[in-house]
């Protein structure tokens, strides 16, 4: 356990017992030293809950590291009292109850983690407004909580220094607000594994910083338009696991930061872009389970860098492109149930 003398140090004001073995009940009254600025219990074996009074304990505190620590229990209301938090990191517990709308009055606040829970809100997810109070936000994560939600427009009111939102199974429903495109300085965006509807909105492409879009595994439909080409700074796009009909845009060729392109499971029904051959650093392209059509151009051997490009379960037809055996470093391919017709080109005994 940790020992209880801890707390005669009252001097301490920053305390990292993390990646330890410390076990038995969390007890906040060794922490009971009003000059404590930083406490970090991350990945230790504690069990007990966050008492209602630890903002008494820890008035100054700024930084709170307590995940993957087995807590119990519900995160207090006067949580608002630690006035002075800038970082809140209760990842990987087992958190019960609503995510107040208190935290809104940590206006300090720049770095919310509370992932991996079993926290819940109410239908319109007003923590999410109440944080909008919080004029620093860089990272807000609140994955894998069953939220039962549905995405307020207020969203697009949080914080311009917002760099990732990150809610992905949640089981948030209804649409995407078009205001999600006020986040101008997005990098990172998952809202995958949810049960979102309605269509990709085209504000997605004020996100001129985005370099990683995580839609996947929801029930989206319409199309992937051409809006997507505004985010020139993207580097891995994932869609997959929708119900996202009509072409592939031409102009995701011009993308040229693309690493990962995964469009699988949709309904996709036009033909592969010649443009896709401009990306020379496309790591992985998943066009597999939809509807495409037509030749496979012969730009598809200008993608050099590719190690894995499944093109299975569509309608390709005619043959295989002997451009495809210049692709040396491909690890996977798949060409599976298509209309290809034709010989195995001799190019590919090389590969």
């Amino acid at each position: 356990e940790i020992p209880k003398e801890i707390s005669h140090l009252i001097e301490l004001e920053e305390l990292d017992l993390a990646d330890n073995s410390f076990n038995g009940r969390l007890d906040m009254d060794i922490f009971n030293m009003s000059g404590l600025r930083v406490v970090s219990l991350t990945n230790n074996t504690l069990s007990g809950n966050l008492p209602p009074n630890m903002c008494s304990i820890l008035p100054n505190i700024e930084r709170f590291y307590m995940s993957f620590t087995n807590l119990v229990g519900t995160i207090p209301y006067s949580i608002s009292k630690c006035s002075k938090l800038t970082i809140l990191e209760l990842s990987y517990n087992k958190l019960t109850g609503l995510i107040p709308n208190s935290l809104g009055y940590l206006t300090h606040l720049q770095y919310l983690n509370l992932g991996g829970n079993n926290l819940t809100s109410d239908l319109s997810l007003s923590f999410l407004t109440s944080l909008t109070n919080s004029r620093n936000f860089t990272v807000l994560d609140i994955s894998l909580n069953p939220l039962n939600g549905m995405l307020p427009a207020s969203m697009g009111n949080l914080s311009t220094y917002l760099r990732k939102f990150i809610a992905n199974s949640c089981k948030i429903q209804g649409l995407i607000p078009n205001e999600v495109g006020n986040l101008s300085n997005l990098l990172f965006l998952d809202l995958s594994g949810n049960n979102l509807v309605g269509s990709i909105p085209t504000t997605i492409g004020n996100l001129r910083n985005l370099q990683r879009f995580n839609l996947s595994n929801n029930k989206l439909t319409g199309f992937v338009g051409d809006h997507i080409c505004k985010l020139q700074r993207l580097g891995d796009i994932y869609l997959d696991q929708n119900r996202l009909s009509g072409s592939l845009p031409n102009c995701l060729g011009n993308i040229t930061s693309l690493r990962e392109i995964h469009l699988g499971s949709n309904k996709l029904s036009s033909n592969i872009p010649p443009s896709l051959g401009n990306l020379q650093d496309l790591v992985v392209l998943d066009l597999s389970s939809n509807n495409m059509v037509g030749l496979l151009p012969p730009e598809i051997g200008n993608l050099k860098a590719i190690t894995k490009m499944d093109l299975s379960m569509n309608q390709f037809s005619n043959g295989i492109p002997r451009e495809i055996g210049g692709l040396q470093n491909l690890a996977h391919l798949s060409l599976r149930h298509n209309k290809l017709q034709g010989s195995i080109p001799d190019s590919m005994r090389t590969m």
